[in-house]
């Protein structure tokens, strides 16, 4: 596959290795490679051209032990390696143990240790004053209050890493059991707090930010009552059940995951890995939805090793030849992003092999075909409703997943692409990380300078199947005002919405009201996609090649077609977007109804 084009969901990944093949041959030596580096060259290790200890990856000594850690336990004392693996754990203990390691880092570290002590080996890798020292820094109480057990500056989700903390240096004999049992009371609290009645959480106070992590978070926490040996509960084990049947949804031949919100690419790969994985252990899927589940688990870490990874920089590769992803991870983290990476697919694939999957390939590719086939084809997963609707609608058309996201991006994130109410999809729709060029969804610059999107306020949402086509639909009574962090109601403009969805062919429609005379509107719209070769006859552009076959325009009267490849705006998360039609209408009048339309169609 090549580097700088995305893979496509419909483009199967051969899947005839195990999950342990997949893990001996092609990920624990980046992990050997990393080691043998670290070695050698210490803190003045460079990955392709970026300072390893650049002091902006405040995670990374924890990952670091983390990803050391498997090579201890996947490799047998008999192999001449391990002596070096052994020594070299200490060794890189002693060169990051001054190195800053907040929350995350402070868990990844505590989970290495503990893996170690599970496995006897402990006491021979850490040197006795390295080992008291760590005990020292390795705590929770650095990001949470000890005495009434708030947070200090982090959002509540924090509440989950804090507990994980306390329930790990439990069991590794370094305190009692007391923190451990107050914070998961909070973090349960939390998880109840923000994920209402329907069992997803908010990544906001109540703003209504519902993505990959909001279908993760469950997840996570189960695996971290799977690692410390707590019992999970009914309840918990619901919401499991909840994502599970989100994720099951969007399974697919190429191992592609999640396609709308942030922190995608890779990590909205494994997260479908981590939630499967604890819903295998916990015995939450059916046995027909384990044996799709393992086979996907098999092509999204296949997807890794000859997607992500880039065997000429010897690293995971989210940034370079077309690719984007969020400042978040930015490639200031390079070696973290490789570890962090590395780390959930071995320690899934490790669940997989404790439930009998060692060396054993997944089911054949013209079975799972036959599976994915059987998903029903519309789904409607609701996330909250009351005084505005958020809810996943999901489409199968064929192999292809299409997912129309009714959210809101909340602070700092509703005017991000990612999060439009658009129909995403691998290779056909995607948004661009951080960005706020206008995809499929109009902008609207007034008069007085305002920018205002049809987003964040959608009410009265309905999905109606018609024949072979679903329509769905919502109203907002007042348009997104764009420049504020959290988003800003401007009701100069209200907008009543309707998406068909059929078999090839995608089409939104508009019908917008003005509370008022407008004057001087302009309106601009933007369909960035991956095909080429494109064809423009007055408002409808054709594409030779690629995914999207032909866009078409209704409603603004100018429209052109630019090449985007070379443009970094227009970096996806799996590659460089080729070319963009844009749609304009400038200085208008708005004072009568007026609908604006598109149609994709697509193969």
């Amino acid at each position: 596959m090549s580097q700088n084009q995305p893979a496509m969901s419909v483009a199967p990944v051969a899947a005839s290795s195990s999950l342990e093949q997949i893990v001996a041959q092609a990920l624990l030596p980046q992990l050997d490679h990393f080691c043998t580096r670290l070695l050698a060259e210490r803190k003045a290790l460079v990955l392709d051209g970026i300072p390893v200890f650049n002091g902006r990856d405040k995670f990374l000594p924890g990952k670091i032990a983390t990803g050391l850690s498997y090579l201890l336990l996947n490799t047998p004392a008999s192999d001449p390696r391990f002596p070096a693996y052994l020594a070299g754990f200490g060794q890189i203990a002693e060169l990051t143990l001054d190195e800053a390691n907040d929350s995350w880092g402070i868990y990844y570290y505590v989970s290495a240790l503990n893996r170690l002590r599970e496995a006897g080996l402990l006491v021979r890798a850490v040197a006795p004053a390295t080992l008291a020292r760590l005990q020292h820094k390795l705590d929770w109480r650095s990001f949470v209050d000890a005495q009434d057990y708030s947070l200090i500056n982090l959002p509540t989700n924090y509440y989950g890493v804090a507990f994980s903390i306390a329930r790990l240096r439990h069991l590794l004999g370094w305190e009692s059991a007391q923190g451990g049992e107050i914070l998961l009371q909070k973090m349960v609290q939390h998880y109840q707090t923000y994920s209402g009645e329907f069992g997803f959480s908010d990544e906001t106070d109540g703003e209504g930010r519902f993505d990959r992590y909001s279908i993760l978070l469950i997840g996570e926490i189960c695996q971290r009552f799977i690692e410390t040996g707590l019992e999970v509960t009914p309840q918990l084990k619901a919401w499991l059940r909840g994502s599970v049947e989100v994720i099951l949804l969007r399974l697919n031949p190429a191992g592609d995951g999640f396609d709308f919100g942030r922190s995608i690419g890779a990590y909205g790969d494994t997260a479908f890995l981590e939630v499967l994985a604890a819903a295998a252990l916990l015995d939450v899927l059916m046995p027909q939805e384990r044996e799709l589940a393992y086979a996907f688990a098999v092509r999204a870490t296949e997807k890794y090793a000859h997607f992500w990874f880039d065997a000429a920089t010897h690293s995971v590769n989210l940034w370079d030849q077309g690719r984007r992803t969020d400042a978040y991870r930015g490639k200031h983290r390079i070696l973290g992003e490789n570890l962090s990476l590395l780390h959930q697919l071995i320690y899934t694939s490790r669940q997989w092999s404790a439930l009998g999957r060692a060396g054993k390939p997944p089911m054949a590719d013209a079975d799972f075909i036959v599976g994915l086939q059987q998903l029903p084809r519309f789904t409607t997963t609701w996330f909250a409703q009351g005084e505005y609707d958020r809810a996943l609608i999901t489409f199968r058309d064929g192999l292809r997943v299409i997912s129309l996201p009714v959210i809101n991006g909340g602070s700092s994130l509703h005017a991000a692409n990612p999060y439009f109410s658009i129909p995403f999809s691998s290779g056909l729709v995607q948004g661009a990380a951080d960005a706020r060029w206008p995809q499929l969804l109009p902008r609207f610059t007034l008069q007085d300078g305002s920018e205002l999107i049809p987003a964040a306020f959608q009410r009265q949402l309905r999905c109606v199947q018609r024949g072979t086509a679903l329509e769905v639909s919502w109203q907002q009574q007042a348009l997104d005002r764009l420049g504020a962090d959290a988003p800003v109601q401007d009701a100069r403009l209200a907008v009543e919405t309707c998406y068909t969805l059929d078999s090839g062919v995608i089409t939104r429609t508009d019908r917008y009201t003005p509370r008022e005379p407008l004057d001087g509107v302009s309106i601009s719209l933007e369909f960035a996609s991956f095909s080429t070769r494109a064809t423009q006859q007055g408002h409808t552009v054709s594409f030779a090649d690629g995914a999207a076959a032909q866009f078409s325009v209704s409603g603004l009267p100018e429209c052109r077609v630019d090449d985007v490849s070379r443009d970094s705006l227009y970096r996806a998360p799996m590659g460089q977007m080729h070319t963009c039609v844009r749609c304009e209408a400038h200085v208008m009048t708005l004072d009568r109804p007026f609908t604006l339309s598109w149609t994709l169609r697509y193969r």
